[in-house]
């Protein structure tokens, strides 16, 4: 039940001492008092003024004073323990076999082949289990990992799981509190959930602790706790809790020879600023205000207790202190974690600067999307250096991260700073954290730091490492076994254990190429480190056309090359087999010839005025198309300045020109082009855009598909066809009416009830020219639209119906398929974040099948879609993804088609999109190959990226 009788505690919740230790103290105390006595009688003698009167908790303030300037960490007996004050009663014993164990230690560069064993919730013997020791465990549970790699538990070091609970409902977002700029005394443990659906996702991600913070509203927002994922018995927040102060259920003076850590979560910069209407300058004095009233109360409280500890008792009155203040007092103290969201150089400056006024430390700068600009600064901060806590690729949404970029760990670990990978859950699913440190490695993090980016490095950040984080003799038994190397792409895992109980229930796994069990061989990246330090994070991304009409690719590994809206693969080689690699040649962008069909053809070709690229093993597929966000219409999302802003909502709109005879909004009309985002997309081999209006709840308007990597909309090519396909959205919005209304409008508009533009369009699409496009999530509502679809079809010809989003589509695959409606999934990995979205497909390990499978052997027409605009750049390892998961019922070439051709026939573009992908060191789906050029007929030529 979720509250406990009074006299039941968990035993996790408050480290009780030993009696003996505790009966020691007391004894300490009172020879302390003793003494103290004594030398203010002796101080008195002889003279006419009366003794001092000792106070009768003279001890008690004694042991406060002293206790002060104790630093937080784990008891001296801490690594004696036998038991976790975390372990379950009726846990058995595990031996996990035959692994390969990345420990965590040596800086993330221990790797050890041998046994892992788990027993009363700790770690027994890492490598070598002797069987002496074997035999004090009756119940063994043997688990062979085969030679897979097992790891520590993942760790989140910036979350607001619990706290932004999915499915989002009233009352399930409980992180900010809007009642000031600093709130040190809020508590966001307050506000978690213990219902969250993440939990059991974020598991099966391999996380196994996370830091929960408030939001970032507020300069200060408050005290951050720490939480173990699996469930307990209890079912309550507190039972999650690792490590919680000793304040929180018991008496700050609870006897323990040194405290717990405490997190807190600090702003700067513009959202504290936009939340309250003021500027950085009022942000700044906040937090020097704060910081000083609690200044004030730090040395009230030295000043009394430095006369407490010299016996001077006369008119001391009461210990000094304000509840409201005094984990702020703490953080001056040394005994808090301070995470500090804070991304500009003018913000991490002035925070640098503030820890210096004040003499406190931070733990990290969170998001930091400017911190490799400035490593100098952050080493000069007060204390030690603070950790860089990162998104991977997620930036450009705001001006204070549009100077964001993907080399920034590797910038960072070049400089000896700690970086830390994180997911700001839900910002990112947190269940993929593993793709952060994924992303990092490819852009040049190191193998070993790109692992202890999200396992030890978080656990040193937030003080937990003597538990957690390493793979060590006594440390908490918080294990992962991995179905792959952890850095490959797709890495899963086959079970995780937290506090030594396994979580993962009949998991489901999928038999992993042997190549994927190695680390990948990641790209050079030097040269573009470099131009992004002389450009300040905006090196120039606009493509350059290769010299000369033929351009030759030698050293290629495999070919796949567009057939209509289907792709074909003309050769795929051995990655490891040199002597088979061989060259492709193209003329003005058109293919010329390869080494596998016409291989005598080189010989002309090397006479003529040729360009030659190595590839190295490399490859060259069909380019991708971006579907899904707001592509160029927006450069930085959250400035209006850069925008095409958001339409006028013509179902609700007292506009009623816009529901009668106005027309349709088309997005071909607000395109931007060269954002970096477009660009970015483009150098990751997503050439083409298809783009819809935004902003409509209802009637979004007509979709436009465009060159990701022009430089303006009278460019050669740069518009692939100005009008696609038509756009609505039945997902539910505040303000806008019922969806049943929203379907009797989309019926009444498919019978021809629209005027000019709308009745224009809708018959196109009533007689099936163009596609129907139609974000929507929930199984209920698609059946009806299925059924509104065999309505018209009665009366017109077969009307082309999309589903985009479609996250429970899964459950009506067999129908979806019958009608002949397609499916866009986006995100490709889907998220509870709406309860129209609950009914969803996880895959595995959670479930053998992923919704791309199940709709595919529906024979549904399947596409990957995204959601934000970064996320261009990352379609090409959704599709490898994709395939990965599937068990091998979908097929490279297969998974390619979503996110080419498919793509095209669903979004209504009439003539596939020719463009290729030249990648040096492996292929555009996998963490090994570079992109090096774009081969476009469209364009005439080669693009050199």
């Amino acid at each position: 039940m979720d509250k406990l009788p009074a006299y039941h505690e968990p035993r996790h919740r408050v480290e009780r001492p030993r009696k003996a230790n505790a009966a020691f103290k007391s004894l300490l105390a009172a020879v302390l008092l003793a003494t103290v006595s004594l030398t203010y009688l002796s101080a008195n003698l002889g003279s006419r003024e009366p003794a001092t009167k000792i106070p009768i908790n003279a001890d008690k303030i004694i042991n406060q004073c002293k206790a002060l300037n104790v630093i937080p960490g784990p008891p001296s007996n801490f690594h004696q323990r036998t038991e976790s004050d975390r372990f379950e009663a009726g846990t058995l014993p595990v031996l996990i076999r035959n692994a390969t164990l990345w420990t965590g230690a040596n800086d993330g560069k221990e790797v050890i082949k041998g046994d892992l064993l788990l027993a009363n919730g700790l770690i027994k013997a890492v490598g070598e289990v002797e069987s002496v020791q074997l035999k004090a465990y009756a119940d063994l549970l043997t688990v062979d990992a085969n030679g897979a790699w097992v790891t520590p538990g993942i760790i989140d070091v910036h979350s607001h799981m619990g706290a932004d609970s999915a499915p989002e409902l009233n009352g399930a977002t409980d992180y900010n509190s809007f009642k000031g700029l600093t709130l040190p005394w809020m508590r966001v443990v307050d506000g978690i959930n213990t219902h969250d659906e993440a939990y059991r996702l974020s598991i099966s991600g391999g996380v196994t602790t996370a830091n929960v913070l408030p939001g970032s509203a507020d300069a200060i927002g408050g005290q951050a706790f720490t939480v173990k994922l699996r469930p307990t018995k209890e079912r309550t927040t507190t039972s999650r809790l690792l490590e919680p102060p000793f304040s929180l259920n018991a008496s700050a003076s609870v006897l323990s020879d040194r405290p717990r850590w405490r997190q807190m979560k600090h702003a700067c910069g513009e959202n504290p600023s936009r939340v309250y209407d003021g500027t950085r300058m009022d942000t700044q004095w906040a937090f020097r205000q704060a910081y000083d009233t609690a200044r004030k109360i730090k040395v009230s409280q030295d000043e009394y207790c430095a006369k407490a500890l010299a016996g001077q008792w006369d008119g001391l009155g009461s210990f000094p202190e304000d509840l409201q203040w005094e984990a702020l007092v703490d953080v001056l103290r040394g005994r808090v974690k301070v995470h500090n969201h804070c991304y500009e150089a003018v913000d991490l400056d002035n925070m640098v600067r503030l820890t210096h006024e004040f003499n406190f430390s931070i733990a990290a700068f969170h998001h930091a999307h400017e911190t490799y600009l400035v490593p100098d600064l952050l080493k000069n901060a007060y204390g030690s250096p603070p950790a860089i806590a990162l998104f991977a690729t997620n930036a450009r949404y705001k001006r204070e991260a549009y100077r964001g970029s993907e080399f920034a760990p590797r910038i960072l670990a070049d400089n000896g700073l700690r970086v830390v990978m994180k997911s700001d859950h839900p910002v990112l699913d947190s269940r993929f954290l593993l793709n952060e440190a994924q992303q990092a490695h490819y852009y040049g993090l190191p193998e070993n730091l790109a692992l202890a980016s999200v396992i030890s490095n978080p656990a040193i950040v937030l003080g937990y490492d003597h538990r957690i984080g390493f793979l060590k003799k006594g440390y908490d038994a918080d294990v992962v076994i991995w179905d792959s190397h952890p850095l490959q792409i797709g890495a899963t895992p086959k079970q995780v254990y937290i506090d030594g109980i396994a979580q993962l229930k009949d998991p489901h796994t999928v038999q992993k190429p042997e190549a994927l069990q190695e680390a990948p061989s990641t790209p050079d990246f030097d040269d573009e480190v470099k131009a992004t330090l002389e450009y300040e994070g905006l090196p120039p991304l606009a493509p350059h056309k290769a010299k000369g009409d033929v351009i030759i690719f030698r050293g290629v590994n495999s070919l796949h090359v567009r057939e209509g809206f289907s792709v074909k693969e003309v050769f795929n080689f051995d990655p490891g087999l040199k002597d088979e690699w061989t060259f492709v040649a193209f003329l003005e962008g058109e293919l010329l010839c390869d080494g596998v069909r016409e291989p005598d053809c080189l010989e002309e070709l090397q006479s003529s005025q040729a360009t030659t690229i190595d590839l190295l093993g490399g490859s060259i597929s069909p380019a991708l198309i971006s579907y899904g966000s707001i592509l160029a219409l927006n450069d930085i999302d959250g400035e209006p300045s850069t925008n095409d802003g958001r339409i006028v909502d013509q179902l609700t709109s007292s506009n009623s020109g816009l529901l009668g005879k106005g027309p349709l909004i088309r997005a071909v009309d607000g395109l931007q082009f060269e954002t970096r985002d477009a660009l970015l997309g483009y150098k990751a081999g997503a050439t083409v855009g298809v783009t819809a209006p935004f902003g409509g709840k209802f009637l979004k308007g007509l979709s436009t598909a465009f060159d990701t990597g022009a430089s303006h909309k009278l460019a050669k090519g740069a518009i692939v066809q100005e009008v696609t396909a038509v756009h609505v959205s039945l997902l539910y919005s505040e303000g806008v009416p019922s969806i049943s209304t929203q379907i009797a409008a989309l019926r009444n508009l498919l019978n021809g009830g629209g005027e000019g533009d709308l009745g224009k369009y809708f018959s196109r699409v009533a007689k099936g020219d163009l596609p129907l496009v139609i974000d929507v999530q929930s199984a209920d509502i698609m059946a009806s639209l299925i059924q509104l679809k065999e309505e018209i079809d009665k009366h017109h010809k077969r009307v082309k119906f999309t589903f985009v989003g479609a996250t429970e589509a899964h459950l009506l695959a067999k129908e979806i398929g019958e009608a002949g409606i397609g499916v866009i999934l986006a995100p490709a990995r889907p998220y509870p974040d709406q309860w129209r979205k609950k009914r969803f497909l996880p895959g595995p390990p959670l479930s053998a099948d992923t919704s791309a499978v199940v709709l595919r052997e529906h024979n549904v027409t399947v596409g990957l879609g995204i959601i934000e605009q970064w996320q261009s750049r990352n379609i090409r390892f959704d599709v490898g993804w994709t395939a990965l998961d599937s068990s091998g019922r979908i097929s490279k070439t297969e998974a390619i088609e979503f996110a080419t051709g498919n793509l095209e026939k669903l979004l209504g573009i009439k003539k596939p999109n020719l463009d290729l992908v030249a990648v040096r060191g492996g292929s555009l789906h996998d963490f090994e190959g570079q992109v090096v050029g774009i081969i476009s007929s469209r364009q005439g030529g080669v693009n050199l990226v």
